[in-house]
Formats: structure tokens, sequence, C-alpha cells
């Protein structure tokens, strides 16, 4: 994508540091292209859980991915942002709601998507978030998920790190409580449909990984 496409992106939000971070953003984290690359065939609808300023749904509706998405996200300032950024582009399909993901999840069948946020959760409030997430994909829908995975790398302390530096700057509202093991997702998911895990830091220093669990048609 073009900067000229991020930076019209940027400018849907009404402050300068969410515009700035939302180009910054789309312009470096792979993320969004990933997931993307996952989503670009599918008509499924998706549930996107810890949506934050909602800027994979604008990613998906700037690549053409006109699938219904319904964001989740239990900071209630990024949640009313990101409504006043869908309201400025007038994307249709594409809902936000406040709401914590320990107290369950909304019904739903299709693809899931929880990216950044399972650090945040306790070993087992990450189990019980993957299975309800993972029973609501649809026969040939995913559950993609983005985490930083612990291990004894560099790229783990930085990690670490980065998600202190965020609360301690209000970005994010939790400090980091747990972070996952590759072999976790594995034991976790494996039930539900074939699992990979595969690195997406691209040019950042974070010990990023792309987990993808497809359920079989």
């Amino acid at each position: 994508m073009s900067a000229a496409t991020y930076q019209k992106i940027a400018e849907l939000f009404p402050g300068r540091w969410d515009r700035n971070y939302a180009a910054a953003k789309l312009r470096t984290d792979p993320l969004y292209m990933a997931v993307g690359v996952h989503l670009r065939h599918s008509k499924l609808p998706l549930l996107d859980l810890g949506c934050g300023l909602g800027l994979l749904a604008f990613f998906l509706r700037s690549r053409g991915i006109d699938a219904p998405i319904h964001c989740l996200d239990y900071d209630l300032r990024k949640i009313q942002i990101a409504k006043y950024a869908t309201n400025q582009a007038g994307l249709e399909d594409v809902s936000f709601a406040h709401h914590d993901a320990r107290d369950g999840l909304p019904d739903h069948h299709g693809n899931v998507s929880i990216l950044d946020i399972l650090q945040f959760f306790k070993p087992e409030e990450q189990k019980s978030l993957l299975i309800l997430a993972a029973l609501r994909v649809a026969p040939g829908g995913k559950l993609i998920i983005r985490s930083g995975l612990r291990d004894t790398s560099f790229r783990f302390k930085i990690t670490v790190l980065g998600d202190w530096l965020a609360k301690a700057t209000f970005w994010m509202k939790a400090a980091p409580t747990h972070y996952p093991t590759a072999v976790d997702f594995k034991n976790i998911l494996s039930a539900y449909g074939t699992v990979s895990v595969d690195p997406l830091w691209g040019r950042t220093p974070f010990n990023n990984h792309l987990i993808v669990m497809t359920r079989s048609e």
C-alpha cells in the first residue's frame, strides 16, 4: 500500500497523537498485510478481539475485503475514537463495542482475530479465551493470532520492555501478565484445527509471531 493510503486512513482519527500512531503503525507493522493475506478470499464475518482503534478493519476495507467485521476492545476511549473514524469513512458492516473478553465472547460463526492482547491475560484466562475463540471459527475459517512468544531470545526481552512502556505511557491500560509459548498454542488449539506458528517481526525488534488455526471444511 502507498504512504498516501496510510495517511488517508490516519486522517480519519480526531487527535494528532492517534493520527500519527495510526500512520506509523500501518506503515511499519507487518501484521495488517499478513492478516489481509489470510482473509483476502474469505467472505466469512470477522470477530476482531482487542481491536484498539480498529486499524485492522480500516486496512481490510482499503484492500477490498468487504466481509462484516465486529470489533471488541475493553478500552472505551479507543472504541469511541474507532466509531468516530468509522463514521468519517462511511464504512459499512463494521461495528465496534466496548467489551472485556474475560466476560466471554458474543455469538459468532466465521473468522476470529486476537492481536497483541494475550500477554495481558493469566494462563488460565488465555486458555479459556483461545477455546472460546476456536469454537466460533466456522468450517473453512481461521483463528488468527499475533502474540509475542516467551523464549530466551533478546527479542523477547525487548517485547516485554515495550509492553511495560505502553503501560507506563497509558497507551495500554494493563501491564503484561504472562507470555505464551508456541507449544501452548499447539497444545490448546490442535483439537480444533491445523495450527501454524511463524515469525512476524518484519523490521520491528519484537518477538512477535503469527499463529493461525485453520478449521477444515
